[in-house]
């Protein structure tokens, strides 16, 4: 995507796989939240070949005989941004910069691809998955060409190609769920196929006239479609309902297309301390220690500081197609806080498979240029975005949200103090409240595919 950016005379085509399109929002960090253990694992790695190469240079040896820790800092801890160490200056300064600038500023804007899609003038296959670390981006990048590419050539000539896994994983069987053998993926052949089609003019499956193709989850078989998002959805609210006692899976926490009247709000108290832990999901880059992929979500769900909310059994499949969001009106003792988010297919043997999930930090609740804490105990309208997801929740199964303030390792704790990530700062519990009545009805908001 830098390369199609900056012109270059012979450039003709691109492919674009499992990346990003904006390297704050999406890759460094989400919805303001730091992207903990993905920039940990990855610095971790960058810098042990640093220090590598470093050692091969100086000295008579053939391997780098030093070791990092397994993060680069002790586990889960984040350095401090005024931290003075000669080693992480030297080996991972870039680290220190990304904590440095949590606000949207000049230093990412610099190096975006969203800002710069009219500057792309050739086609590209986008190739994205789900349960990867970039989906969001991916997707973007593809309808962000398709609108506002420099030249017809680049808008007429997107394709994308959504695949299940990416930095997750690989294969029919990804995290605890076996896809079937539709799902194994053949990357290298598509490639060089796309290139074929573009080059040579190849009747391959890119002269097809439908341009995405992406593996529908749940069905575990491949669907074209004749864009993205699919115009085959249409946005429904799924409204949040209890009687104020939606805490965990044993509350009494329900979805519907029905609104809600008067109704108790849900309260939960938010320890920093201890907080609702990473379990599967879009990670990378140490699955050793964490991971990825679709994971049993139970144990998470039988914590007090997770809310729980699910519909009825299905009575006939369900097709979810496009961009997932959460409405949701919610207040909190703290002037700052996490609001996290994240939708389940639960089986009918219980098994709590999670589709997709995101964040936002409450300062960064209305921009991510300029933060702007809360009052506590007042109402606030968040908007949680849980980017996109194919999946067909078959008869017999469940749809369910969880609403919590952590998804730790993933996104770094935030304090409830105001401070950025990496300023030292003791931590406080907030008592954090989510509002569904007439005035304030909280929505996750699914897109349902009519049958093609």
């Amino acid at each position: 995507m830098l390369a199609a950016i900056a012109h270059p005379p012979h450039l003709a085509g691109i492919c674009p796989v499992v990346t990003a399109s904006n390297y704050h929002d999406g890759w460094t960090y989400q919805g303001g939240a730091f992207e903990q253990w993905f920039n940990e694992s990855w610095t971790s790695g960058l810098a042990q070949d640093t220090l590598n190469r470093s050692v091969r240079k100086n000295t008579n040896a053939l391997n780098g005989i030093w070791k990092l820790p397994l993060t680069g800092y002790p586990l889960f801890e984040l350095p401090r941004v005024s931290s003075d160490s000669e080693l992480t200056h030297s080996l991972a300064p870039y680290f220190l910069d990304w904590l440095a600038h949590p606000n949207y500023d000049d230093y990412w804007k610099r190096w975006s691809i969203e800002e710069h899609y009219s500057d792309i003038n050739v086609p590209a296959l986008t190739i994205a998955a789900w349960y990867d670390i970039f989906l969001g981006g991916s997707l973007r990048n593809y309808t962000g060409v398709k609108l506002h590419g420099g030249s017809e050539t680049a808008r007429r000539g997107q394709r994308l190609l959504v695949t299940v896994g990416g930095h997750a994983g690989s294969g029919r069987k990804i995290g605890d769920v076996d896809f079937g053998p539709s799902a194994i993926f053949a990357e290298d052949e598509v490639v060089l196929n796309w290139y074929d089609h573009l080059f040579k003019n190849a009747a391959n499956e890119f002269a097809s006239v439908k341009p995405v193709r992406l593996f529908l989850l749940g069905a575990n078989q491949w669907r074209e479609e004749d864009d993205w998002p699919s115009p085959r959805s249409q946005d429904a609210k799924y409204f949040l309902h209890s009687a104020g006692k939606a805490t965990s899976v044993s509350g009494d926490g329900s979805l519907s297309t029905t609104a809600p009247h008067s109704e108790s709000p849900d309260h939960y108290v938010y320890d920093p301390a201890n907080p609702a832990p990473t379990v599967g999901g879009p990670l990378c880059c140490d699955a050793t220690h964490l991971e990825p992929g679709p994971r049993d979500q139970r144990a998470v769900e039988e914590r007090p500081d997770v809310l729980v909310y699910s519909t009825p059994a299905f009575v006939q499949d369900l097709e979810v197609t496009g961009a997932v969001k959460v409405e949701l009106f919610a207040s909190s003792s703290a002037v700052d806080t996490d609001f996290s988010a994240k939708i389940v297919d639960v089986w009918p043997d219980g098994f709590a498979q999670n589709l997709t999930e995101g964040i936002v930090r409450a300062r960064y609740r209305s921009s991510q240029e300029k933060p702007e804490l809360m009052n506590p105990g007042q109402i606030y309208k968040f908007t949680v975005d849980l980017w996109s997801t194919a999946n067909v929740f078959l008869k017999g199964h469940r749809l369910r949200l969880e609403i919590s303030s952590s998804n730790f390792p993933r996104f770094d704790r935030n304090l409830n103090t105001g401070q950025e990530a990496g300023v030292a700062g003791k931590p406080l519990p907030a008592t954090n409240t989510v509002y569904h009545d007439t005035g304030h009805p909280s929505a996750l908001i699914l897109p349902i595919a009519a049958s093609p």
